[in-house]
């Protein structure tokens, strides 16, 4: 499955942002799909993710009540709703898929990479 980013951009604290990521394939709906992050000079890091159905859901601590992420299956596309959004969250947020079942919060584990959105956020 091919992945593509999109909805980043220039926001003010507190402020709000949608992102989406479409798939093409038929596969979409057999993957398990998360959000991973990436500010300068640090490492990448884990969001999000949501399984197959959308039934298990987990989130870093950092953005646990503040961001939302969901999929629309018929649509082949997993959305991350970023509310209350922090200087901090200033990051290229890439969307990542795997075929496997479980979650997981290590980028090795996954398979498929969108190629990255740029989400700023300032102060």
């Amino acid at each position: 499955v091919q992945l593509q980013a999109s909805g980043g951009g220039l926001v003010q604290a507190g402020g709000s942002l949608r992102l989406s990521c479409a798939a093409s394939g038929r596969a979409f709906s057999s993957y398990v799909m998360a959000w991973f992050r990436q500010a300068p000079g640090k490492e990448r890091e884990f969001v999000t993710a949501i399984n197959r159905s959308g039934s298990n859901i987990y989130y870093v601590d950092s953005v646990k009540g503040r961001f939302t992420i969901s999929r629309d299956n018929a649509k082949n596309t997993v959305y991350l709703q970023m509310n209350s959004l922090k200087p901090e969250d200033t990051a290229v947020y890439y969307c990542a898929g795997r075929g496997r079942p479980y979650l997981s919060a290590a980028p090795a584990d996954y398979d498929n990479w969108g190629q990255g959105t740029q989400v700023t956020v300032s102060s």
